[in-house]
C-alpha cells in the first residue's frame, strides 16, 4: 500500500499541484532536440485554440517521451515505489496507439518491463509484465472516451494531448494567451501556443503547447517554472504516424501463466467516461481561483486538531513496505507564523504545507500564498 492510496486526500493533491493544471533532483533536463524553425503562415492565438477544439483525428501511433525535473528534495525518493516518485522524476518512454474514442492503447516501457492499458470497444485491459498480472473490466455502453481512474492514470506518463487538455481547461481571465515560435516536433511543422499566468503568486512561468500545423493535434507540452528558461516538465512525441493502427494492436492476448483479475464495471458517480475530481471529495476545498488556487484538506483521521497516526495495515506479500509518514515529514524544514506551525515541501512548480494541526495545503504557488490560506 502506498502513501497515496492509504491517504486519498494526498492522492488528489499530487496531480493537482504537480501536474499544474496538469504535471527529482539531478541535472536540468533541457528541451527535446531542437530543429530549425519552419516558415508557417501567421495564425493568431484564437485561431490556434479553434484548431485544437475542432481537430478530427481518425488514427495515430507514435512514441512519447516524458521528462521531469521538478527540483524535489532527495527525501521524497525515500517513498517506497509509489506514483509520486515514479512519474514525476526522470525520463519515461510511452508507446501510444489511437483508432477512435473506443480503441486506444498505451504501453510504458522501462528497464524492468512493460505496463499496458488497452481499450478495445467495451473491453478494458491492464497488464504488467514484471508481475505477469492483468486486470479486465467490461465498460458500460455510455463509457464514451474512457479515462482511467486516478490510480491507473498515475502509473503511466501523460501524453501531449492529455496535458494540453488540462492546460486549456485552465484558460480564464487570469491567463494571458499568445503565439510563440514555430517549431519542428517529431518531423512535423508546428505552431506554439503559450499560456502565461497573470498572477505573480504562481510558480508557473509559462505553458507551451506545440500544435501540428496540419493535423492540429498537440505534439509537445512544456511547463516552465519562474526564473528558468528550461522546462521543469515536458512531454513530446519523438515519432508520430497519423495512419490508423492495425486492429490487432488493440487485442489483448494474455501471455502464458498470466494471472487475470476480473473487475466490476461500476465507476464512481459522475459524468460518463469522466473521473471524479478533487472537488467531489468532501475532505478537500479550494481557496482562491485560477493559477493560484490552493487546495486545503485534512489528513485522514485528524481529530481534535491533531493528526491521528493509525497503525498501517500489513502490506501484501511481495509489496514494498509502507513508510512511516512521520519519517518523511521529519526531513522537511519546519516553518511557523501567525497561521500556526508545520513542515514545508517546495519544488520548482508547487509548494505543499503540512500543518501540525493536521491540515495539508498545496498549490502551484509560493509558500507565502500557502501561509495566507492557512490563516483562514
Amino acid at each position: 500500500m502506498s502513501v497515496l492510496r492509504s491517504r486519498p486526500v494526498l492522492r488528489w493533491l499530487v496531480p493537482a499541484t504537480a501536474a499544474v493544471a496538469v504535471i527529482g533532483g539531478g541535472a536540468a533536463i533541457g528541451t527535446f532536440a531542437a530543429e530549425a524553425e519552419p516558415s508557417l503562415p501567421p495564425r493568431t492565438a484564437a485561431q490556434l485554440l479553434v484548431d485544437l477544439q475542432t481537430s478530427r483525428l481518425e488514427g495515430l501511433s507514435g512514441t512519447v517521451v516524458q521528462r521531469a525535473d521538478l527540483g524535489l528534495p532527495p527525501l521524497v525518493g525515500l517513498l517506497p515505489g509509489n506514483e509520486l516518485t515514479t512519474m514525476l522524476t526522470g525520463t519515461h518512454t510511452l508507446r501510444v496507439w489511437y483508432s477512435g474514442p473506443d480503441r486506444q492503447r498505451a504501453a510504458l516501457l522501462d528497464t524492468l518491463g512493460e505496463q499496458d492499458v488497452i481499450r478495445n470497444g467495451q473491453d478494458l485491459w491492464t497488464w504488467q509484465s514484471r508481475t505477469n498480472t492483468a486486470t479486465h473490466r467490461r465498460l458500460g455502453g455510455d463509457a464514451g472516451a474512457w479515462k482511467p481512474a486516478p490510480e491507473a492514470a498515475a502509473s503511466l506518463p501523460a501524453t501531449p494531448q492529455q496535458a494540453a487538455d488540462l492546460a486549456l481547461g485552465a484558460i480564464d481571465p487570469s491567463t494571458e494567451v499568445s503565439v510563440g515560435r514555430s517549431a519542428t516536433v517529431a518531423g512535423q511543422d508546428a505552431y506554439e501556443l503559450v499560456l502565461q499566468p497573470r498572477d505573480q503568486g504562481s510558480l508557473v512561468h509559462q505553458l507551451r503547447i506545440a500544435i501540428d500545423a496540419k493535423q492540429h493535434v498537440p505534439l509537445r507540452f512544456e511547463v516552465l517554472a519562474k526564473g528558468s528558461d528550461q522546462p521543469a516538465f515536458e512531454v513530446a512525441f519523438t515519432e508520430v504516424d497519423y495512419r490508423r493502427p492495425d486492429p490487432d494492436q488493440f487485442t489483448f492476448n494474455p501471455p502464458p501463466g498470466v494471472t487475470v483479475t476480473e473487475e466490476k464495471s461500476e465507476r464512481p458517480a459522475g459524468k460518463p467516461g469522466h473521473d471524479v475530481g478533487p472537488e467531489a471529495d468532501p475532505q478537500v476545498r479550494a481557496v482562491g481561483e485560477g493559477w493560484t488556487t490552493v487546495l486545503v484538506a485534512r489528513l485522514d483521521g485528524a481529530v481534535g486538531g491533531k493528526p491521528a497516526t493509525p497503525k498501517p495495515a500489513a502490506p501484501p506479500a511481495g509489496a514494498a513496505p509502507e513508510m512511516d509518514l512521520s519519517k518523511l515529514l521529519g526531513g522537511l524544514p519546519a516553518v511557523s507564523g501567525d497561521w500556526g506551525s508545520g513542515r514545508l515541501l517546495t519544488a520548482k512548480l508547487f509548494s505543499v504545507l503540512l500543518t501540525d494541526d493536521g491540515r495539508v495545503l498545496a498549490g502551484a504557488v509560493t509558500p507565502e500564498r500557502l501561509y495566507q490560506a492557512a490563516r483562514g
